[in-house]
């Protein structure tokens, strides 16, 4: 059965933490053909008692684990911890999502059934026919959609939605990748990592999701993070055509 791990960086999540696992756990268990599904909870030791919480939920569900970090470290630290926990533990698939409800659980099985399809990474696209973003004001989309097209421009990448947190890699993917390569800690770090696996010539696919702005709590999003992605773009394009990093297979080892 193929083991399906669900990473979900917290930070003062408390308030979303519940319904989300809930959710991730239901979609995990309604995917045809059935997967072994865990939902990792990545705690930067949140001072609104979400770790707390993700201990209560870790034994009350089973399939659910929580991996407790000293401190705030950053959304890509949190994930790249979260891969290297799940790959230790046998995931076949490893899947992003974030916890405050902005992707629904529910989308998870089309995700996974695209991976099981053969693409060595999927992106769940807001901006492909089929997806949105519900509760953002015009601007937000207008910055979001320049923000992902310039980087896609410099970047040579042919994809629709290359800023989003809603993934499945196939975990031979995440082993043929170079991670110490990806060095941002922001909301850069998921332009990172599909721009080293396009360059590897992984097989990219790609699903419309529906983003919803949050309902509880404060977005992490701050004018640093977009200033970090801003500048780090065309860092990547400069070591890109410098050679600076070596070509990886042209597909990840099944």
């Amino acid at each position: 059965m193929t083991a399906a791990w669900v990473i979900l960086p917290t930070y003062n999540e408390r308030e979303n933490l519940e319904t989300v696992v809930t959710g991730a756990s239901a979609a995990l268990a309604a995917c045809d053909p059935p997967v072994d599904g865990t939902v990792l909870i990545v705690d930067d030791a949140s001072p609104d008692g979400t770790g707390e919480l993700a201990d209560r939920l870790a034994v009350e569900h089973e399939g659910v684990r929580v991996l407790h970090r000293t401190r705030k470290g950053g959304l890509g630290g949190a994930y790249l911890a979260g891969f290297d926990e799940a790959l230790a533990n046998g995931a076949d698939l490893v899947l992003e999502m974030d916890a405050d409800l902005s992707h629904d659980p529910a989308d998870l099985p089309r995700l996974i059934d695209a991976a099981r399809g053969g693409a060595d990474l999927v992106l769940g696209s807001r901006y492909m026919p089929g997806g949105g973003v519900e509760g953002w004001s015009w601007h937000r989309r207008l910055i979001s959609r320049a923000g992902g097209r310039y980087a896609a421009t410099v970047l040579g990448l042919h994809v629709s939605d290359l800023t989003g947190c809603f993934k499945c890699f196939r975990a031979s993917a995440l082993r043929a990748m170079d991670r110490d390569l990806v060095r941002s800690r922001g909301y850069a770090f998921q332009i990172e990592l599909t721009f080293h696996a396009a360059r590897g010539g992984l097989a990219i696919a790609e699903v419309p999701i529906v983003f919803r702005e949050r309902e509880h709590g404060r977005s992490k999003m701050s004018p640093a993070i977009a200033l970090e992605a801003l500048w780090k773009v065309p860092l990547m394009r400069l070591h890109t055509l410098a050679g600076a990093t070596e070509r990886l297979p042209a597909r990840a080892a099944r």
